[in-house]
């Protein structure tokens, strides 16, 4: 067990981040951010911050000195360097996570020998591979960056199989998946302890636009909650067959053949942003017991329904009319520019 007043690290700089720091300040810890860029947000609210980049084993074995035990906040951290980490803070959740989560082609092959039922997809190394791709699987579908993507970033659509042809080929690994048809987006959130202690909060309903989450909402419709508990399944087979401590999120098309997994990320989430007034304990609150080795709070709903709407861009400046409402919960990330399709916030709705 870590005990309060002890320091956490964060890798990265981000919301998730910040919102990792918040709920560990009031479990009486403190936080020290490493990120590469010079001001991130989340150093607002830590008590240290290291700039570094995240391939520098020297400055993150320096960092770790400093550190109880080590999280990230988002899972493009280069896994290899991580284990500088290791002889002078534990590190949860661990590398293997991020290397699965970091590589679509690795977390697709990894969740189907766990029982798991992906979208169909296929290896994009050539033009070729693409050709044959789209003949096997069918257009519409979906070509993607292997690594780094993410919000709909490094994805192109293919609506017809002459699109294979014409298409400028990004000269990085890629993958290519078919169109699901589906009834409703959805995610499992889970926390797991080093001794295997599961918990998982309810499944929101997710609504994306352009690529990105728009709106979460619990509780979810009928047809996501009939295929929950089929998720969740995965989702613990997920975490214990990485040994997993801490947060983690799968997300998941409701389909007539029931889940269709579409990817895992090895952190706190933002379809869980709800949790921090919608439920008994928050995911960035039970994130930190978990990786502290504290007793986990209970993951029950705190009110009837909960809504959560991202803000996006120029959505941020409603700040005012968002207030006026005293039923509405503000996070503002403190992001100095606003830009179309940046994450500057999100709000919060209680159902009593």
């Amino acid at each position: 067990m870590i005990a309060p007043g002890e320091t956490i690290g964060i890798l990265g700089g981000g919301q998730l981040g910040r919102m990792i720091a918040l709920a560990a300040a009031n479990l009486g810890y403190r936080c020290h951010v490493y990120a590469p860029e010079p001001d991130p947000i989340a150093a607002d609210v830590c008590a240290a911050f290291t700039q570094g980049e995240f391939d520098d084993e020297a400055a993150l074995a320096a960092f770790a000195e400093h550190c109880a035990v080590v999280t990230y906040e988002f899972e493009n951290v280069a896994a290899g360097p991580l284990g500088a980490i290791m002889p002078n803070a534990r590190l949860h959740p661990p590398a293997r996570a991020l290397e699965v989560a970091q590589d679509r082609v690795a977390e697709k092959t990894f969740v189907e020998a766990l029982g798991g039922m992906p979208a169909p997809w296929a290896k994009v190394d050539s033009r070729d591979d693409l050709k044959a791709a789209v003949a096997r699987i069918g257009a519409p579908g979906i070509l993607k960056t292997r690594r780094d993507g993410y919000d709909g970033k490094g994805q192109w659509r293919i609506m017809q199989g002459a699109d294979a042809d014409t298409l400028d080929l990004a000269d990085v690994p890629l993958i290519y998946e078919g169109f699901v048809t589906f009834a409703a987006e959805f995610s499992v959130i889970l926390v797991r302890t080093s001794a295997g202690e599961v918990r998982f909060w309810d499944s929101a309903e997710n609504v994306h636009k352009n690529g990105i989450l728009d709106r979460s909402t619990v509780p979810a419709a009928q047809v996501i909650r009939d295929q929950v508990d089929a998720a969740r399944g995965l989702a613990g087979k997920v975490a214990d067959a990485l040994n997993y401590v801490g947060v983690l999120t799968l997300e998941f098309f409701a389909t007539d053949a029931g889940p269709v997994f579409n990817e895992m990320a090895p952190r706190v989430h933002n379809s869980g942003h709800w949790s921090i007034e919608g439920a008994l304990t928050s995911q960035f609150e039970n994130h930190v017991r978990a990786i502290c080795g504290l007793p986990l709070g209970s993951t029950a709903l705190a009110a009837k329904g909960v809504v959560m709407d991202n803000l996006i861009g120029d959505d941020a400046h409603d700040w005012p009319a968002i207030l006026s409402d005293p039923a509405n919960h503000l996070h503002l990330y403190g992001k100095a520019a606003v830009r179309p399709g940046r994450k500057m916030g999100h709000v919060t709705r209680l159902v009593l």
